[in-house]
């Protein structure tokens, strides 16, 4: 077909390079994927997921589908590669929300527990004296060194310890550990 700039165009609505792979659902885990992106308790991320699998699967384009979810080309073709790849599994052995979560971050696991946080912000709710400091506050290498001192955690850095203090103290969770906008006045105000 000929165009006004006299240059060949394609007809409307043809694809331009090789076809996605086509991706085949059963009935239970198109039920599954429909259900997913139904209900209200989905996360928005997986639901997203869950319509691209369903579009795949009824023969769209990728760029067709990334318009419609609105998102990249390149999101689309990433769920539905590592779609293909989980369709070996059954639902028993992977379900279909599973198949849609995130793979596992590369780096280091977290190793200070939740436990062990709460004994940092106690410890800097106490005052550096009772621990044998002669210090009026905490300072990040102070803090740090007394941490590994009382066993709470093998080796930290001052950097460390100090930023978990302050997200402890001034997270909600911590309000009650001595957060500044809680301190009981000791003193009658002037």
């Amino acid at each position: 077909m000929v165009g006004f700039s006299g240059v060949c165009e394609k007809p409307r609505g043809a694809v331009r390079g090789p076809k996605p792979p086509l991706i085949a659902l059963t009935e239970e885990e198109r039920r599954d994927l429909e259900l997913l992106t139904r209900r209200h308790g989905t996360p928005q991320q997986v639901a997203r997921r869950a319509r691209m699998v369903l579009l795949a699967a009824d023969g769209h384009s990728n760029s067709h589908i990334a318009r419609v979810v609105s998102v990249e080309i390149e999101t689309v073709r990433l769920w539905r590669q590592r779609w293909r790849e989980q369709q070996d599994f059954t639902l028993a052995d992977r379900s279909v929300a599973a198949r849609l979560t995130d793979l596992p971050r590369p780096g280091r696991h977290p190793v200070i527990g939740d436990e062990q946080i709460c004994r940092i912000v106690a410890l800097a709710c106490e005052a550096p004296r009772l621990s044998g400091r002669p210090i009026s506050q905490w300072s990040g290498r102070e803090i740090a060194d007394e941490i590994v001192a009382r066993g709470i955690v093998p080796a930290i850095s001052p950097r460390h310890a100090a930023r978990l203090v302050k997200k402890g103290i001034s997270s909600p969770i911590g309000s009650g550990t001595g957060s500044p906008r809680q301190r009981i006045r000791t003193s009658p105000p002037r």
